[in-house]
């Protein structure tokens, strides 16, 4: 059976649980797409930018609920389900992974799955039938950290897990609909997004690991850095020497780029 890749998802806006999307439409595709090719993957272990804590966890419940982490919106939002089974002996082996290069994470056994993991999910995997463990992010730890965190789960693919990083390739909802008026890319995105996309095809890492220094309006496109960083640890679980491929390109409101990358 071919190793699983990891991958980056740009997991867009809730809305899309009730609207029609590039996204969406995307996301529906994917995991008869990744089955196809890589065979259906044993659980997936999945980073998403909406559990943020002081210090590395991984959730390990064996029931997960669903978590609706998103305020105001239409209330049909809310009565959607997705709950597939935990993975407790996934985040055990993923706890000792980290633990091997001497990252010491919590476990935490009672915790479901936010809107940034099961959003995505739902639609790759509808029937939610695959075991998911959930890693979190440390904004303050940047990027260098979570490619560390990527690269002490190398061995997951190999045995038949789907790593998945959950972000947005930009993630600025404060200028949503500002330039154009609609949903037209704003240049600054687009701009951003091309050079993450050359940096990544390029191997420049250290440019990425220091992106506020060297991508075009770096800040801009994420006034906080936690959407970004699921990139790295995807970026990690795979290798650094293995260049990605973008798999999906579309915008929300202008000025949140909905790219995904597969790496292998």
């Amino acid at each position: 059976m071919p190793m699983q890749p990891s991958l980056f998802i740009s997991h867009g806006s809730p809305m899309m649980l009730v609207q029609d999307s590039e996204l969406r439409d995307f996301l529906c595709g994917l995991g008869d797409t990744l089955n196809a090719a890589y065979g259906r993957p044993d659980a997936i272990l999945i980073a998403s930018a909406h559990w943020l804590t002081p210090r590395p966890a991984v959730g390990g419940a064996g029931a997960l609920e669903t978590i609706y982490d998103f305020y105001g919106f239409p209330e049909a939002m809310y009565q959607i389900t997705y709950t597939p089974p935990g993975a407790p002996e996934l985040a055990v082996r993923a706890s000792a992974a980290l633990a091997e290069v001497g990252i010491e994470p919590e476990h935490d056994k009672v915790r479901g799955l936010d809107h940034g993991a099961w959003v995505p999910l739902r639609y790759m995997y509808p029937d939610a039938d695959i075991p998911v463990a959930q890693v979190s992010v440390q904004p303050h730890l940047g990027p260098a950290h979570h490619l560390a965190l990527g690269s002490a789960l190398k061995a997951m693919g190999a045995a038949n897990i789907l790593v998945i990083g959950s972000g947005n390739l930009t993630h600025n909802l404060g200028e949503m609909g500002r330039a154009r008026g609609d949903d037209a890319p704003a240049d600054w995105a687009v701009d951003f997004a091309e050079w993450v996309k050359s940096a990544l095809d390029e191997g420049r890492s250290a440019e990425l690991i220091n992106y506020l220094r060297h991508a075009p309006d770096g800040r801009r496109a994420h006034p906080t850095d936690e959407h970004f960083l699921p990139l790295f640890l995807a970026m990690g679980a795979c290798g650094e020497a293995v260049r990605p491929a973008r798999i999906h390109t579309s915008y929300t409101g202008g000025a949140v780029c909905n790219d995904c990358y597969q790496f292998g």
